[in-house]
């Protein structure tokens, strides 16, 4: 995720503030000194960190937390209040209007963000939730934009309304409203043209968009990728036409991810989603909190407890569970979970949304199941497998092995590592099992079948 490198320096600080039994209110500033210098590396706005580091400052040198009785964490709670704040709070909604009447939504943003992707992945959301929706192509400048728009929805299942790119964006737009109207569409989504730089025409553009018919929704589509750039992009959209909310985009990735923490402070405009991957269902609903805590390395547990209930049966879940609790899982169980895990984004999708000490440090040296070319040649070693090996891992000798390493077009090191890995990871995942089904009613470990 594009915090990682901001959560490993938070945490440093946070470990040196646990291990103090009493804090000084020298030790506050010193640890929020190196709060803000982690936050300025991150890119965020340095009118917010300032601001930030303040109130934060305020409320940790009080008497009430000086004299508590665990003072660190308390500093730790007030950091994670702060991110809240900052970041809005609350979780805001697309405002829609009720079923039978038409919420047309207008995307806007620079070439580039991945506005087009956006916009289907906005649409499927919708259909998920019992909407129906369709797109319209109204980029009629980029020549790839309007194939892009029918691919995407044509995967999703979601119509797409076009012209062309003979007619103008008004026209297309006013004519996809007709349209929708007509086959009693409830969600119209406009994708409109991006350029490279913010350019009066552009902007005029999307103004007689606004002019010519009811556009409840304006959202702007910004890429993480452009660090402060994004904030100002914000900015400068917010004050030219009126908007309603953000998305952010490619936030899964290696960049330092400060738009995501300075937007809503510099523009006022909430955070309504953020792009985690390129999949057309990687776009996760924004919840400042949880944003909050995976930050701090404190993981995001109810949105992964959420995406597993989306996916997996509840009576298979719970038997997998007790595979799990008991580390009496097989290679046809392995099978499953690689697939049912990709669906969840990927092992490094799931990681990022534990906690620190459950996640990524319990699974340190199991990258090999991270890696979609390596979890495919794994795969093959397992259907090289006879239904009897698969279920019992125990019979694999050297000549089976052999066999195996034949029929998959690996190496045999790669099937003993294979071997090692699950007798290894049966261990650990017995001791998270325990971790986490303690700490969550539900079951998440069984929802979770982690591929080991």
């Amino acid at each position: 995720m594009a915090f990682d490198s901001l959560t490993e320096k938070l945490q440093n600080v946070f470990k040196n503030l646990r291990s103090k039994g009493r804090l000084t209110e020298s030790d506050v500033k010193t640890a929020l000194r190196e709060v803000k210098l982690a936050l300025l590396e991150a890119d965020v706005n340095f009118k917010v960190v300032k601001n930030f580091i303040n109130n934060v400052q305020e409320q940790a040198i009080g008497q009430d937390v000086m004299n508590g009785l665990n003072p660190g964490q308390m500093v730790i709670k007030i950091v994670n209040d702060e991110l809240v704040k900052l970041m809005g709070e609350r979780t805001e909604e697309l405002k829609l209007k009720p079923a039978g009447e038409i919420t047309v939504i207008m995307m806007a943003g620079l070439q580039g963000a991945g506005k087009t992707t956006t916009a289907a992945k906005l649409a499927g959301q919708l259909k998920s939730k019992g909407r129906k929706p369709i797109l319209a192509a109204c980029d009629v400048y980029r020549p790839a934009a309007i194939e892009q728009l029918q691919v995407n929805g044509g995967k999703l299942g979601i119509d797409v309304f076009s012209m062309g790119d003979k007619n103008s964006p008004v026209d297309i737009a006013k004519a996809a409203y007709e349209h929708a109207r007509k086959e009693r569409f409830d969600v119209l989504i406009l994708d409109t043209a991006g350029r490279l730089h913010i350019d009066e025409a552009m902007m005029k553009e999307l103004s007689d968009i606004k002019e010519n018919i009811e556009v409840n929704q304006t959202i702007l589509v910004v890429d993480a990728m452009t660090g402060q750039d994004a904030v100002n992009v914000a900015a400068a959209f917010r004050d030219q036409i009126e908007l309603d909310g953000v998305i952010i985009t490619k936030l899964d990735g290696d960049a330092r991810g400060g738009a995501a923490l300075s937007i809503r402070a510099v523009t006022g405009c909430p955070i309504l989603y953020v792009g985690m991957g390129e999949k057309l269902t990687d776009l996760e609903q924004f919840y400042p909190e949880r944003m909050a805590s995976r930050i701090l390395g404190m993981g995001d547990v109810m949105s992964l407890i959420e995406k597993a209930q989306t996916d997996f049966d509840d009576a298979k879940a719970k038997e997998m569970e007790q595979k799990l609790r008991k580390a009496r899982f097989d290679y046809n169980d392995y099978l499953e979970s690689m697939t049912q895990v990709r669906k969840m984004g990927g092992l490094s999708s799931v990681l990022s949304m534990m906690p620190q000490q459950m996640g990524a440090a319990k699974l340190k040296g199991m990258d090999d199941v991270m890696d979609e070319k390596k979890m495919a040649r794994l795969e093959a070693m397992i259907l090289s497998m006879t239904p009897e090996e698969r279920s019992n891992p125990e019979i694999l000798t050297t000549s089976r092995k052999t066999r195996i390493a034949k029929g998959a077009g690996v190496d045999i090191a790669d099937v003993n590592r294979l071997a090692k890995q699950h007798k290894e990871t049966q261990k650990q995942m017995k001791q998270l099992s325990g971790m986490m089904g303690s700490k969550n009613r539900g079951g998440l470990m069984g929802k979770l079948k982690l591929p080991f």
